[in-house]
């Protein structure tokens, strides 16, 4: 506007009067290749055409910007000039006026004051208000404005991009040499908005703005209420009600990292928290401070738990009763941690857990003593088997939550003991548990039931003198015992990484002993086999519970008889024949045979079964190896099997699929 009096200076009342410049130095304003021209129209009034080739705007947050503007002059007083027309911009920030918008525009000398008003010809409307002799000082009002054309003046305090939404309200800031600052009264619709840990989509605010910046460190302040859409503040993702909840902190970003204070948070009878955190330069979390928390379910975890907990893999939780504490993180894992349950009910959609009517409180603290605290729960499920009820007492002392008496639980008919149990967050090596722990008297037909196998009796038992859990790895010192089928299992070795993850690895060694081959044989529907079994399978892998590798040797020396089903069935599974000269024919006529021994090899390396048996023979290997009239010997001829292969044939003799002898 300047250039435009400029312009009326140098003009006559009959000729058409041109400025231009190279450049154009004011406080806060540099403009590159100025070109002007003020002529009559054909109307008598003055017509304005002004373009800027590169204008840098510091209030507006402008880098060459380019300038088009049309438009009419008109003097209405002797030091009052109005202007009106259509103003196009090129490269502004947000995408400002790229296509053709009004612009009106009123220069009062006498007031001292410069009034613009800008639209993109609908109902939206920014007017910018600035003194003349301080153009450093900008008042704006907003009415249905795109929330991006303000990340210009944004840009000083926030790197984040503002996307979509409107925004209706007044700001006011100042700028200085090495800064700025403001203040602004706004309401934000629908609004959506990237900064890296600050984001939101759809969402709608109603409240107040501060803004601090100077060449150390930029301060935004926020306060108000939000209605809908989706928010992430850091670590928590928020589904927003289309009910007001209310949010304020202030934000400070410094050499790259970013600070939240003063973070308060509240949505009625769902979720309220106090707190703060610190990311780093790259994003990540350096810190969190939770002076407290409120939650109840399940609305707390539909609204703001949800996504977040689907990334540490816990997907489909069913919840209710609430939950509420404090907890301080560090670069080092946590520092300090209340948790307070009121009948807390949590289900795993993948059936790995269940808690129900979890009560009562939990105080750690890595450093002092805290006081004692007692934790009770209703019943639990791990892996479908349920848990009884019980009580734990609690003390934490110099960074360590102890059970301060032993704990017992029914399970299935027994019990699981309790003695010992250590946790100990932000150890040197991790996250870190050590228990010490007894099963006593599983009933094994129970068991069995509870994890959809075959339903056979026994009983599990075991001592784990040392269970250690660092970093989502669980290894077990002793071990398992099962007392099945008159013998025994011994389970060594065992170890679980990420047992609530996507992808659970559990690591082993089996043992087996004089297993009774009649009852294990009825009990998978295999074809009778009476003698006693034993042998093991070592490096046992599973990855999801799918075997991925395993050695395992399966010996029954001690003699005893062989159903012609079971012959079928294992011939099958070796992918071998029978030799001794039998026929089909004959074979069909006895229903059992005598065996002296019955031995296979599987030794599991990716998706390949490497096959063996009692020894080699014939180009194979033996299988069963008979004994009397008529003599039966199985041998198998297929030294590789692929693993899914091997288990469709396994599948098909249980169902009694397998193939018969003609």
């Amino acid at each position: 506007m300047l250039l435009a009096i400029s312009l009326l200076g140098a003009h006559t009342a009959r000729a058409a009067t041109s400025v231009q410049a190279a450049s154009v130095v004011l406080p806060g304003v540099a403009l590159k290749q100025v070109d002007g021209t003020l002529a009559p129209d054909a109307d008598g009034q003055l017509a304005l055409h002004l373009s800027i080739a590169s204008a840098d705007v510091d209030a507006l947050g402008w880098k060459h910007v380019g300038v088009d503007l049309q438009g009419t002059l008109i003097r209405s007083r002797s030091d009052t000039w109005y202007c009106q027309g259509r103003l196009t911009l090129r490269g502004a920030p947000g995408g400002m006026l790229r296509k053709s918008g009004r612009f009106g525009l009123i220069l009062d000398i006498g007031a001292n004051t410069l009034q613009l008003d800008l639209g993109d010809g609908k109902n939206e409307t920014v007017s910018l208000a600035l003194p003349l002799d301080q153009t450093t000082h900008v008042q704006a009002q907003f009415i249905h404005v795109p929330l991006a054309w303000l990340q210009g003046p944004l840009s000083h305090a926030w790197s984040g991009r503002l996307k979509r939404g409107s925004i209706d309200g007044t700001m006011a800031m100042d700028f200085f040499p090495d800064g700025l600052q403001g203040a602004a009264s706004l309401q934000l619709s629908k609004a959506s908005f990237d900064g890296g840990s600050v984001a939101g989509e759809g969402v709608g605010l109603k409240g107040r703005l501060k803004i601090d910046v100077n060449a150390q460190r930029s301060q935004i302040g926020v306060s108000g209420t939000l209605r809908g859409g989706d928010l992430l503040l850091g670590p928590v993702y928020a589904n927003l009600p289309a009910h007001a909840t209310q949010l304020a902190f202030d934000l400070t970003s410094q050499g790259g990292s970013m600070r939240v204070d003063h973070l308060s948070f509240s949505d009625p009878r769902t979720l309220s928290l106090a707190g703060g955190f610190i990311f780093g330069a790259d994003g990540s979390l350096h810190s969190m401070t939770l002076n407290r928390f409120g939650a109840r379910f399940p609305a707390a975890y539909q609204r703001y738990g949800k996504t977040w907990l689907s990334t540490l893999g816990l997907n489909d939780l069913k919840t209710d009763g609430g939950l509420s504490g404090a907890l301080v993180l560090g670069a080092n894992g946590m520092r300090a941690l209340r948790l307070q349950a009121d009948q807390f009910d949590v289900r795993d959609g993948a059936g790995r857990f269940r808690v129900h009517g979890l009560n009562g409180e939990l105080d750690w603290n890595r450093s002092g003593t805290r006081p004692a605290t007692a934790m009770s729960w209703k019943g639990m499920d791990l892996y479908r088997i349920p848990l009884g009820g019980g009580t734990s007492h609690w003390r934490s002392e110099r960074g360590v939550l102890r059970l301060t008496s032993g704990v017992t639980v029914p399970v299935l008919g027994g019990q699981l003991g309790i003695q010992q149990f250590a946790w100990q967050p932000g150890a040197s090596e991790g996250d870190r548990v050590d228990m010490t722990s007894t099963v006593t008297g599983v009933d094994m037909g129970k068991l069995s039931h509870a994890l959809g196998w075959p339903r056979f009796h026994g009983t599990l038992a075991g001592s784990m003198p040392g269970l250690s859990y660092v970093e989502g790895n669980i290894r077990l010192q002793g071990g398992l015992a099962l007392n099945v089928f008159d013998g025994f299992v011994d389970v060594t070795d065992l170890s679980l990484k990420h047992p609530f993850g996507d992808t659970p690895e559990l690591a082993a060694d089996v043992s087996l002993h004089k297993l009774n081959l009649g009852a294990m044989t009825d009990v998978f529907d295999f074809g009778k086999i009476t003698g006693e079994l034993h042998g093991g399978i070592r490096d046992l892998r599973l990855v999801d519970w799918a075997p991925v590798g395993f050695d395992a040797q399966l010996l029954a020396d001690s003699g005893g008889r062989i159903s012609q089903r079971a012959v079928n069935n294992l011939t099958s599974v070796g992918g071998g024949g029978i030799a001794g000269g039998l026929q089909g024919a004959v074979l069909k006529l006895f229903k059992s045979f005598r065996y002296d021994r019955i031995g296979l090899h599987c030794k599991l390396e990716g998706s390949v079964c490497r096959m063996g048996g009692l020894e080699p023979k014939d180009g194979g290997y033996l299988i069963v190896d008979g004994e009397g009239l008529p003599h039966l010997t199985v041998i198998g001829h297929q030294h590789r099997v692929s693993w899914p292969t091997l288990v469709s044939r396994l599948k098909s003799a249980i169902e009694g699929g397998g193939p018969k002898v003609e």
